[in-house]
């Protein structure tokens, strides 16, 4: 191909076309250990869900009735309060983070840098958000050591919790770089790669949000 058809071929800003160039050209080291990572990250997964399963299937309370949640806990995880506010939240929070990953594919670095700081805040809320809300489940009684739910419970959303600890410290980094003037849309890749972990975060509380207060 000619570099004049080169120059005249269209921009491309769908949300997998930066990866797809990618593939074609060689996945940059970033995202390809972020891709590794996610998949060890989904095994782990995996393995809680696999044990809170096998311990809801097998848990019988102390008067030999089969109950999952247990009676005296079963009012206290109502889906339709605080913790929908902030499922809500770590949604927004994707959009936001999407929408700035298209911002810097187009170097517009203004609309990058305001849904990256949006990102940001929104990851931070929905942290203080969990806290108030394990604080809550605490005075009504649920905690770590109520028995095989309450094990369950905080494992699952402890590590979910540390992981989108661990995605805000990236975002600060990302937002922090970005205000540095270290990304264009030729060299984004560190963004690319948040975005990935981000996105899988988001994915797994949906999931982890459904199994808990639904199923």
């Amino acid at each position: 191909m000619s570099a004049d058809s080169h120059a005249l071929a269209p921009a491309d800003h769908s949300p997998i076309s930066g990866l797809a160039h990618d593939i074609r050209g060689g996945i940059s080291n970033p995202i390809l250990g972020m891709l590794l990572f996610i998949a060890s990250e989904i095994m782990f997964f995996a393995g809680l869900f696999a044990a809170y399963f096998s311990t809801r299937a097998n848990f019988v309370d102390a008067n030999g009735v089969k109950e999952w949640p247990p009676s005296e806990f079963a009012d206290i995880l109502n889906p339709f309060s605080l913790i929908l506010v902030a499922t809500v939240i770590l949604i927004l929070s994707s959009v936001t983070l999407q929408m700035a990953l298209w911002a810097i594919r187009r170097d517009d670095r203004t609309g990058f840098l305001r849904n990256m700081a949006f990102t940001f805040i929104l990851g931070i809320t929905f942290l203080l958000l969990q806290a108030y809300d394990y604080s809550l489940l605490f005075q009504e009684g649920l905690t770590m050591g109520s028995g095989p739910f309450g094990t369950t419970y905080f494992t699952l959303t402890g590590f979910h919790g540390a992981h989108v600890f661990g995605g805000v410290i990236m975002l600060g980094v990302v937002l922090y770089r970005g205000m540095s003037g270290q990304f264009s849309s030729r060299h984004h890749d560190a963004v690319e790669a948040a975005s990935l972990y981000w996105h899988f975060v988001d994915v797994v509380w949906i999931v982890l949000f459904t199994i808990l207060y639904f199923l």
